[in-house]
């Protein structure tokens, strides 16, 4: 049982005046990924700093049973954290301060960000942070591509977090929850960290209207306040912008939409709001510009299914649901889908 909010408020204080100028956690092993396994081997990174020895060939299979599934969710790394015994929390719209705290409060942090590799291009990648220095203005990072001697200058990694609506994930063995508790403060209650994420999204689309991924963030996040028609309008608006290509050098001629070209590959927020909002031609097209880059997505076989359905096409939709479960078994969603599909089909 978590002690009163009153009683943790001087912890945090203190930890707050406390917070020293540089920080380095040692104690986590680092792990080079192999092929599509940033996530897998982030966490597993983690993990060991509390002691665990899974990495990630152990996580991996569990978590992506296709080899190539180019996406391992937040959420995915946060359920298999805790169904080995962990606390978790994942939040949203963090800040550099909040990663400081976690870091001096003896906690490594998970955080997503946007990656651009010279032969690859831009895309999705996860990083450990071990550590930071305020003198010279960077954090330190276990990163499974480049290696345990990252180091991340604040406001260049703060851009490529930004992508991702800054999501961070903090793995920790539950007695350590009150510790937690005292760092995050109001961010332990996920409705006061929406309202956060809601509030720096504004701020920042106010602040640089041009900025592309504010207006992606402004639109995931009214997503999630069930606010599916702003959040259309927020991503439409998005998607108007054009995007430094120091982000996607590597960009097709022919990408169909203004967002870096890999950018459907880890966010889906469009998909559901235009369905939710019944552009559904829409999020076929968006699936299809996926798709016809690499076919085992499953997440976009299963938002155009769903459209597909919603249009009467329900052989299309049968046929995408049941690639979603071909390329991800466990599934839930598109098995629940097929399932309706077919008590649909049989009325």
């Amino acid at each position: 049982m978590l002690p009163p909010r009153a009683a943790l408020l001087p912890l945090f204080l203190s930890l707050a005046l406390a917070q020293p100028g540089s920080v380095f956690l040692s104690g986590a092993k680092h792990e080079y990924q192999r092929y599509n396994n940033c996530g897998p081997a982030t966490l597993g990174m983690a993990l060991s700093y509390w002691g665990s020895n899974l990495t990630q060939y152990q996580i991996a299979p569990v978590l992506k049973p296709n080899k190539n599934d180019k996406n391992v969710s937040p959420e995915e790394l946060a359920a298999f954290a805790r169904r080995k015994g962990f606390g978790v929390h994942l939040g949203l719209a963090g800040d550099l301060g909040l990663l400081k705290r976690l870091l001096a409060g003896g906690f490594p942090v998970i955080i997503e960000t946007w990656f651009v590799t010279p032969d690859h291009g831009g895309m999705g990648h996860y990083r450990l942070l071990v550590g930071y220095n305020d003198s010279q203005g960077h954090f330190n990072a276990f990163d499974s591509y480049y290696g345990p001697k990252v180091t991340l200058r604040y406001g260049e990694m703060d851009a490529l977090w930004q992508v991702f609506n800054r999501t961070y994930l903090v793995v920790y063995p539950k007695g350590r929850e009150a510790q937690v508790a005292a760092i995050l403060g109001r961010r332990m209650n996920e409705s006061a960290e929406l309202q956060m994420a809601l509030e720096l999204a504004r701020r920042e689309t106010q602040a640089s209207p041009s900025n592309a991924f504010a207006w992606f963030n402004l639109g995931s996040t009214l997503l999630r306040l069930g606010q599916a028609q702003e959040a259309a309008r927020a991503y439409d608006r998005s998607r108007q912008i054009a995007p430094s290509r120091t982000l996607d050098p590597r960009r097709p001629a022919n990408a169909l939409h203004n967002w870096p070209w890999r950018m459907l590959w880890y966010q889906f927020g469009p998909y559901e709001a235009y369905f939710k909002t019944g552009r559904y031609q829409e999020v076929i097209a968006l699936a299809d510009d996926v798709l016809g880059r690499i076919n085992d997505h499953e997440e976009s076989y299963y938002w155009r299914g769903l459209a597909r359905q919603a249009q009467g096409n329900l052989e299309g939709a049968r046929a995408d649901f049941q690639a979603a479960l071909r390329y991800r078994p466990g599934y839930l969603e598109a098995a629940t889908a097929l399932q309706n599909l077919r008590a649909q089909s049989n009325r």
